[in-house]
């Protein structure tokens, strides 16, 4: 009866794949039991109750209201908006960048295919770390002082401090506005849409599409001018040793920011020439038997299709680009690691701490992979169809 049910392959296999959990879970026992049992003796107590107690220290830039005597669970919020902050803008522009390079390595342009073959060849090579300290050398090093700072435009101030620009004044209207022109954005790629559908089920262009493409244009501009055209500006002023007033923006985020972006754009530049390359010759030939030139090649035949071939190595290089962001520490950027290393030395909650990093970076890559995902599934849905 025991040599039958061994030999039976189901059986065998709940068998083992039980044996296995059952041997993991024993260690993972194991080691919660001796943590626990080293955290008593040292009078070191568990769990997530320090997050209501005083931070009792500063962050140097925060997208929110932060005082020293705000608790540990604000900073650690304000960490991951600035962590957050610097992965949204820096993938965004490290993914156009990088289009662009990768673009111009196919060019037969001699000088522009030489020039950005050599920027590939040469920023992904250099290690990242060491690219964020000589962009920040450059920014803190080589700029003036507040007293000297170059005014390139009117209210613009260039110092080793950091970028002092003019920004409109805290208000409700201007988030209003903000929505209105997001709602704009997505109504255009929404008709864009809905316009290309129409098109090919019957062959043809309808125009009233195209006016609602342009109306979209104006919802910004109409709640603008129904909130009474708001313009108020903060401007930054020098007052004693700085400037106050307007929107800073810092070396250490400036710095992290364009030494993410180039790095990454390296690497985006290559899963671009890849995509394209991956395109057949004959799909040139036909868009130019059709009369469109490159550039319309390239933007409304090449590049939609070589979309479904870079989507996947996209997706790692945005993932990466948001975990290379904790390296934010190595300059003084107040990102979430940095915060929670700070949260870690004075609670001594190490354990805790360590988890929230893992929690808050799995949680980004979660979301990043669901998002892509949906673009990978929709390009992929068009070219079987």
């Amino acid at each position: 009866m025991l040599k039958k049910i061994l030999n039976d392959e189901k059986i065998r296999s709940t068998l083992f794949q039980g044996v296995g959990l059952l041997f993991i879970c024993s260690i993972i026992y194991y080691f919660f039991v001796n943590t626990q049992a080293n955290l008593t003796k040292q009078n070191i107590q568990t769990g997530f109750g320090f997050f209501e107690l005083e931070a009792g220290f500063d962050i140097s830039e925060s997208m929110i209201e932060y005082w020293s005597d705000d608790t540990y669970l604000k900073a650690l919020y304000a960490g991951i908006l600035n962590t957050a902050k610097v992965a949204l803008i820096g993938n965004i522009f490290a993914i156009g960048l990088g289009v662009i390079i990768g673009v111009g390595s196919l060019s037969t342009n001699w000088i522009i295919k030489k020039i950005s073959t050599t920027y590939v060849e040469i920023v992904r090579n250099i290690p990242l770390l060491l690219q964020l300290f000589f962009w920040y050398a450059i920014l803190t090093e080589n700029l003036p002082d507040v007293k000297d700072a170059i005014e390139f435009l009117p209210h613009f101030f260039l110092t080793n401090r950091g970028l002092f620009i003019p920004f409109p004044v805290e208000s409700i209207k201007y988030a209003y506005i903000f929505v209105a022109l997001v709602v704009s954005v997505l109504g255009y790629f929404f008709l864009e849409r809905r316009r290309d559908i129409k098109t090919e089920e019957t062959g043809l262009e309808s125009p009233v599409w195209q006016r609602l493409n342009y109306l979209i244009y104006l919802l910004p501009v109409v709640t603008w001018m129904v909130l009474g055209k708001p313009t108020e500006l903060s401007m930054p002023e020098l007052v004693g040793f700085n400037f106050q007033g307007g929107y800073t923006f810092t070396p250490e985020f400036t710095a992290l920011l364009v030494g993410l972006i180039i790095y990454t754009a390296a690497f985006n530049a290559e899963i671009a020439r890849a995509g394209i390359n991956s395109i057949s010759r004959g799909q040139w030939e036909a868009a130019s038997s059709l009369g469109l030139s490159k550039k319309d090649t390239m933007g409304k035949i090449i590049l939609p299709q070589a979309l479904r071939v870079m989507v996947p190595p996209l997706t790692s290089q945005i993932l990466n680009l948001t975990k290379n962001s904790s390296l934010a520490v190595a300059i003084g950027y107040p990102d979430f690691v940095s915060v929670t290393n700070t949260t870690m030395n004075q609670t001594g909650q190490a354990i805790e701490c360590v988890f929230l990093i893992m929690v808050v970076y799995l949680s980004f890559s979660l979301l990043t992979s669901f998002i892509m995902n949906i673009f990978n599934n929709r390009f992929n849905k068009f070219e079987r169809s």
